[in-house]
């Protein structure tokens, strides 16, 4: 005895305009599995079969045909939203780049301790690099820095004309 469907798929269009959403479709490329999915429904496969059919779960098959109900073709776009917010505010972020640009050198770590320090907050090494990029920052690799090299070394290594009259010129 087979189970009769506990929801009936509400016919927002025609069969025929439902194909041809299908074939033609230039929006978002995860609509079509939906549309199918939709189609199936239309031609009277189970919510599960035809989730089956599409490659999801029969969960996912009822939320669609939900929102199908409600929203018709609308409900099928996917809406991407939510996720966990930010640790760190605006305000925050603001006082950050400001403190960020005290130095015009910082490393990722130096960064990290700084939201440790001033904000309570822990970051991931990666997370510090994707907030700093999304700041418009940028990162790089530095040269090397010798911490013996005199502020004025260039100055000194520079040679002025009276130099090479002392010494010569080098020239054989």
């Amino acid at each position: 005895m087979t189970r009769r469907e506990q929801i009936a798929i509400v016919r927002h269009v025609p069969l025929s305009v439902l194909k041809e959403q299908i074939k033609h479709h230039k929006g978002l490329p995860e609509v079509v599995p939906r549309l199918v999915f939709i189609q199936l429904r239309y031609t009277g496969m189970s919510v599960v079969q035809a989730a089956e059919a599409v490659g999801v779960t029969g969960q996912t098959g009822y939320n669609w045909q939900e929102r199908w109900n409600t929203e018709g073709l609308a409900g099928l776009v996917p809406k991407y939203a939510g996720g966990r917010p930010a640790k760190l505010t605006a305000d925050q972020k603001t006082v950050l780049i400001e403190r960020l640009q005290e130095k015009d050198h910082w490393t990722t770590t130096e960064v990290q301790h700084l939201l440790r320090s001033r904000f309570g907050i822990d970051y991931s090494l990666d997370q510090v690099r994707r907030i700093l990029k999304s700041l418009g920052m940028q990162g790089g690799k530095l040269y090397p820095r010798d911490y013996h090299r005199p502020a004025d070394a260039e100055a000194r290594l520079r040679k002025t004309p009276a130099d090479e009259q002392e010494h010569g010129t080098g020239d054989l």
